[in-house]
């Protein structure tokens, strides 16, 4: 049976996504089982995710002994090994994708190296390569959503490759991406590409916000910075829809959507609570409105199905009153910029040691997958 609070919440226009992958997931059916009866139809990864997963089981052993066998190197491991899980995956949601004939769901994103995160031109290549090796039209390459990485937003968007803007914090940020994945659709007309397959989202960051703003307000301390605590993130985010709805009914996206082009979904990452002393559904129940996409770690999608609750639309309608928040932090003296900033640059370094925590992981199986059939071979 279908979980009622998530199919509720799906009703409700939100997408439901799961931020969590692993070969255990998809081949003990797990993953199916969510698509069934949670309402599940995408699935998000990162670096975190992937070191994680592969720590766990025993599933990678076979191929890692083939990769191995073969020669290949750390990074060709790691990518043969992503690959094939996200490969997967997208098989699992392909019915979904079919089903709401490819309109963005029914979709399993794959980040580009994170290393490349300010390198425009090799993480344009890294998208084109990981878009031809999982070789499925459910797939997002997802690019992180720094100075570098327009451009190549913009250059993938141009070619047909669906995109997962990702590390969204900022306002100004946001809007950059939308104009990023404007601009490579109307490169894409001009090339007399089919704009309908084309698809994309912008992951716009939320519990971080909190968790940066909460303790320099407590450290403030007054009763005024006390009655922001919890808000800024929701603010933030609610904000962003706000922008979102204005370059989406723009003139310039008119011309667009005529020509067949999907809108960029707006995606709530980050959506798990990390301050106990909030509602552990806050990051989902609080930003409910129809078009949006809500990726959620597994423990935040069972809290939401045990005890979420929808409510009607929590997003529009919201906008002055999420002004005055970001009013009442300016005049506490918390700068936004700075939050911000800081946040995407925390976000970065996180991924890129992710990354080389994940290679770590390869390159240990790898040895000892080596060394097993070294050890076999003199017998």
């Amino acid at each position: 049976m279908t979980n009622a609070n998530l199919a509720a919440l799906s009703q409700a226009g939100v997408a439901v996504w799961l931020d969590d992958l692993s070969r255990e997931l998809v081949q003990t059916g797990r993953l199916a089982e969510h698509v069934e009866q949670q309402s599940v139809v995408g699935v998000t990864s990162n670096p975190t995710i992937f070191a994680t997963a592969l720590k766990k089981g025993d599933r990678y052993e076979e191929q890692v002994r083939e990769l191995a066998a073969s020669g290949a190197d750390v990074d060709e491991a790691v990518f043969q090994i992503t690959t094939r899980d996200v490969r997967e995956a997208c098989d699992v949601l392909r019915p979904v994708h079919d089903r709401t004939g490819g309109k963005g769901d029914g979709r399993v994103s794959l980040e580009v190296d994170p290393r490349l995160a300010r390198d425009t031109h090799g993480t344009a290549e890294s998208a084109r390569r990981l878009w031809a090796a999982v070789d499925r039209p459910n797939l997002y390459i997802k690019i992180p959503a720094t100075v570098e990485g327009l451009p190549a937003i913009t250059a993938a968007i141009s070619e047909g490759i669906s995109v997962n803007v990702t590390l969204i914090f900022s306002l100004d940020r946001y809007r950059a991406v939308m104009n990023a994945f404007l601009t490579g659709l109307e490169q894409a007309r001009e090339k007399g590409l089919d704009l309908t397959g084309i698809a994309s989202v912008a992951s716009f960051f939320v519990s971080r916000v909190d968790t940066a703003i909460d303790p320099q307000l407590d450290a403030i301390g007054t009763d005024e910075a006390r009655a922001l605590r919890g808000k800024a993130a929701l603010a933030n985010a609610r904000l962003a829809f706000q922008a979102y709805e204005e370059v989406f009914s723009s003139p310039r996206w008119q011309v667009l959507a005529e020509a067949g082009a999907q809108v960029q979904r707006p995606l709530w990452a980050s959506t798990g609570v990390k301050d106990p002393a909030y509602p552990d559904t806050l990051y989902v129940s609080e930003l409910v409105t129809d078009g949006v996409v809500n990726t959620m770690p597994g423990t935040t999608l069972e809290a939401f199905a045990d005890h979420g609750e929808v409510t009607g639309d929590t997003v529009r309608g919201t906008y002055a009153e999420a002004e005055q928040v970001m009013d009442g932090l300016e005049r506490l003296g918390i700068s936004y910029t700075k939050v911000v900033e800081d946040l995407e640059t925390e976000g970065v370094d996180k991924f890129e040691k992710s990354w080389t925590e994940l290679g770590e992981s390869v390159r240990d199986e790898l040895e000892r997958a080596a060394a097993q059939a070294g050890g076999s071979g003199d017998e």
